[in-house]
């Protein structure tokens, strides 16, 4: 029975992934149709009125489940801190950006988060890094430089203040994550990122309102986005993860960080026709292989890298 249940739980396990790798390699295209000049949402109205969607959605779900709603002091504290440090501060930024920027370049830098994870978490416990960790860290920071160098150098004040915004998005990124790391709350999963959603939702409306954003008047085309991106990318996507988690080996999971940004960079070129060059090519290798070395050092430190989180997007 035991074995059974075993050789049922890969295939579900390894469609729940592929689920993850296609959806949220998708959402930096849908954050770009969104988000385009004349025809799409202002960005931080944008992540008002998807998350807050999402995040009453999921919270439906705890309560369906019976799970327990109710939060302590501390867990709303911990929750509210981490909700606008990974929404407004993080996928805000990066909604900013696509205004101007490919989605591919984009996910290409956002893909850096393991990377920032792991620096913050040994910075905090004040640890020597191991060898593999530095020279992976050098690594990766050598396929940012590659990224974003040149076009900041040749870029205009604008694309070069949207390129910025995509070196900041994965650190506080990070930041919101290693903080759920270090103050675990007691709620479900599902629980628990349904009051992230709505937290970041409340810190996106008032960044809309400060920046004076004027009413979303979108196309077609971007409430379609919108809708994949609350439907597919923040609840169908979300429950895939949770699910491959518990029927998949954690490295297996976690290989999500590798692919998807290869996949947002295919699509952007097959659907919206986004260049890809060489540099852009040596750069992704690079941010990858810097990845890779990042999350091989698990747990051979005292204290284990926290898990490559979901990135903003």
């Amino acid at each position: 029975m035991v074995e059974r249940a075993k050789s049922r739980a890969l295939p579900a396990g390894l469609l729940h992934l592929f689920v993850v790798y296609v959806v949220w390699g998708s959402t930096y295209l849908a954050i770009r149709v969104a988000v385009r000049p004349d025809t799409g949402f202002p960005p931080f109205a944008l992540g008002a009125l998807r998350l807050v969607v999402a995040g009453a959605v999921l919270l439906a779900w705890g309560l369906w489940k019976k799970s327990r709603l109710r939060l302590t002091r501390r867990e709303i504290l911990t929750l509210a801190a981490a909700g606008l440090l990974l929404w407004p501060f993080a996928n805000g930024l990066v909604n900013v950006a696509e205004q101007r920027v490919d989605s591919g370049y984009a996910a290409l830098l956002v893909a850096t988060v393991p990377i920032w994870t792991a620096l913050i978490d040994a910075l905090i416990d004040r640890r020597r890094p191991a060898r593999r960790f530095v020279a992976s860290l050098g690594v990766g920071l050598a396929g940012v430089g590659l990224l974003s160098v040149p076009r900041l150098v040749t870029a205009s004040p604008a694309d070069a203040l949207s390129v910025l915004l995509l070196l900041v998005a994965p650190v506080t990124w990070a930041a919101g994550s290693v903080l759920q790391t270090r103050r675990p709350v007691g709620t479900t999963p599902v629980v628990s990122s349904g009051y992230l959603l709505l937290f970041g939702s409340l810190g996106f409306a008032a960044v809309s309102v400060a920046a004076r954003e004027p009413l979303p008047t979108p196309t077609a085309a971007a409430w379609g986005a919108w809708a994949y991106l609350v439907v597919a990318g923040s609840i169908a996507a979300f429950t895939s993860f949770v699910h491959a988690l518990r029927l998949l080996p954690t490295g297996v999971v976690m290989t999500y960080a590798y692919v998807n940004p290869v996949i947002a960079v295919l699509l952007g070129a097959l659907i919206l026709g986004e260049p890809i060059s060489p540099v852009a090519l040596g750069g992704m290798a690079l941010v990858l292989l810097g990845v890779w070395g990042v999350l091989g050092t698990r747990g051979r430190t005292p204290r284990p890298v926290a898990a490559a989180p979901k990135q903003p997007r």
